[in-house]
């Protein structure tokens, strides 16, 4: 073997980018605004390292549900993915402040919430999960579809809604006096069509996606909680990485996910727009359909997780700043 072949072999063998293709998992469907943001960040890295870097997209939660994907990232079975806060809250409690009902008036707020300090600081606590922070993302502003009309001056109590496995929305859900039930996406439209459920918290952008409307009374337009996503990467699998690879995704992906977060806002907008275009009815209500929820729980949560006053603190600068 010549001086210059060994020498190339040996470049190969330090880089495992180059031995294998990097995967990166989601649950949202490939019409979804992640898959599709990831999808353009695997044709970036492909471009830019001339298809040295290949990225998979795996979407509507092909390699599993975030539970199983966060086990594969800790054991460096799986590369990337995009997670929502749900598996974090509930190994850490403090990523659940994320989702505090009414702690944005929208998603242009929201999306500035989730570049600050607090959001930094939350990111500075995968590494105990074995994860490496890449940048937060989030979703639409959570709205309330019901297959029955609420009249004026009712509550959503005594209704089986759809949410997600995670302790603080439960417990907001529950003290508004419904019956909160985890469902995972692609069991939601049999669900909702065959009355297992009486609504269901979700986005504009999933109602229309999903033709969730359709089978709506009313979509309740309360904006009522961001639904963040934080953009991970394996702890383990991080380290295996060239210095000059890591500053590369590590560039890429914040861009991703600031992309992300600044389309938002219009595609809430986009969304509302077509969903009234289709005829669904929109009603906007504020905060007293969940009753007394809203002020019980913060009382509650402020005290199990006092990063959630330094959030508020830190929205209610940005609130002054406007």
């Amino acid at each position: 073997m010549t001086i210059l072949k060994a020498a190339a072999c040996l470049l190969f063998l330090a880089s495992p980018l180059s031995a294998e293709t990097l995967r990166i998992g989601m649950v949202t469907p490939p019409s979804h605004q992640w898959t599709q943001s990831a999808q353009h960040l695997a044709d970036t890295l492909a471009t830019e390292t001339d298809g040295r870097l290949d990225l998979a997209v795996f979407p509507s939660g092909q390699l599993g549900n975030e539970a199983q994907m966060l086990q594969q990232l800790q054991a460096g079975a799986l590369d990337f993915a995009f997670l929502t806060v749900g598996e974090l809250a509930n190994r850490d409690p403090d990523f659940g402040i994320l989702v505090a009902p009414y702690l944005v008036p929208d998603a242009e707020t929201a999306a500035r919430l989730l570049e600050g300090k607090t959001a930094a600081a939350l990111q500075d606590k995968l590494g105990a999960l074995g994860l490496k922070g890449l940048g937060l993302g989030m979703a639409g502003m959570r709205i309330v579809l019901v297959s029955d009309p609420v009249a004026q001056g009712q509550t959503l109590a005594g209704r089986k809604i759809r949410t997600v496995p995670l302790a603080q929305e439960l417990d907001f859900w529950t003290r508004a006096g419904t019956a909160p039930t985890p469902l995972p996406l692609p069991d939601l439209f049999d669900a909702y069509t065959n009355g297992q459920i009486d609504g269901m918290q979700i986005d504009l952008e999933g109602t229309l996606n999903n033709r969730f409307h359709d089978h709506s009374a009313a979509i309740l337009d309360t904006q009522h909680m961001i639904f963040p996503m934080f953009a991970v990467a394996s702890g383990r699998k991080w380290q295996t990485y060239s210095d000059e690879d890591r500053a590369l995704i590590a560039r890429h992906m914040a861009e991703t996910t600031a992309e992300i977060r600044a389309a938002y806002p219009r595609i809430d907008a986009d969304y509302r727009a077509r969903l009234a275009k289709a005829g669904a009815l929109l009603q906007q209500v504020g905060p007293e359909v969940f009753g007394d929820a809203v002020e019980s729980w913060y009382r509650e949560w402020r005290a199990r997780t006092p990063l959630l006053v330094e959030l508020e603190t830190e929205r209610d600068s940005l609130s002054a700043k406007q």
